[in-house]
């Protein structure tokens, strides 16, 4: 049912055959971990109540299922947030719809060396996501804690650059978001996306600094813009906003994965702005 793909911008139609345009079966992307292993929930559901066929391919990176999305690889994909699929759809022009929300997955701020957020010293090396939304996401919890100060605290795409006061001299090193845990011993403190967290066995009720319920970054079922409002990819969505992919979650998560359908969703993703 699952297929593999070492990331890399070289996932095309060539590595696992183009997306079907039948109704009865579709491909969705995801991020390897526990976030297939809730949408593996989702497409027993579609089968089951829609005689859907879902098959899902799993991704190791970021980037890469959104081009296999944009170039008809996949039907959906579910592994990102709003303001992420956004920076991607201005940077990269892709005509890109919101189908369906699902969870908040907590960005958290985690240590080897330290147990609060007090005992991190002047001068402490900090890992940061290096992709555009997650890394000001990651200084954005910063400076809500009094620890640094961004020049406009409501910029989702900050960087180390618009941090205008640094009184505790922190080195901010910039790291793509998988290698997060590998980098964890070597780094004073570093914030890990929960996708990779909790596989390299980081709860969030050890984070140093975490996400409330409230945050923005709801992670969404992502679609071309045409197929939006497509029989099948709606029967995913039906599939996937339900009971028991919400308790499969929150074993999963252990109470780190929050609903995100229950708000308002947004047509398009010029909307979502």
């Amino acid at each position: 049912m699952r297929s593999i793909l070492i990331g890399g911008l070289a996932a095309s139609a060539l590595a696992f055959g183009p997306a079907s345009a039948d109704e009865h079966s579709i491909k969705v992307g995801t991020v390897a971990g526990p976030e297939t292993d809730v949408m593996q929930v989702a497409v027993d559901i579609a089968k089951r109540e829609h005689g859907l066929d879902v098959e899902i391919i799993e991704f190791t990176d970021y980037v890469t299922p959104n081009a296999a999305l944009a170039d008809g690889s996949l039907d959906a994909n579910a592994y990102q947030h709003e303001p992420y699929m956004q920076s991607m759809v201005e940077d990269r022009g892709y005509d890109f719809a919101i189908a369906g929300r699902t969870f908040v997955y907590p960005i958290g701020a985690y240590s080897e060396q330290y147990d609060s957020i007090e005992a991190l010293p002047d001068g402490a090396t900090i890992a940061l996501p290096n992709d555009p939304t997650n890394e000001g996401r990651s200084l954005i919890l910063l400076h809500e804690e009094g620890l640094i100060t961004l020049g406009d605290p409501s910029n989702l795409e900050a960087t180390p650059l618009n941090v205008v006061e640094n009184p505790h001299d922190f080195d901010f090193r910039e790291i793509e978001a998988a290698q997060l845990p590998r980098v964890l011993p070597d780094v004073d403190m570093a914030f890990i996306n929960n996708t990779f967290a909790q596989p390299a066995g980081l709860s969030l009720d050890d984070a140093l600094i975490k996400e409330g319920p409230e945050s923005p970054y709801v992670n969404i079922i992502a679609v071309r813009a045409s197929d939006k409002d497509r029989e099948a990819i709606q029967q995913l969505v039906d599939a996937y906003q339900s009971d028991e992919v919400a308790a499969k979650a929150e074993a999963l998560f252990d109470g780190a994965a929050v609903q995100g359908w229950t708000q308002d969703e947004p047509e398009t993703a010029e909307q979502a702005e």
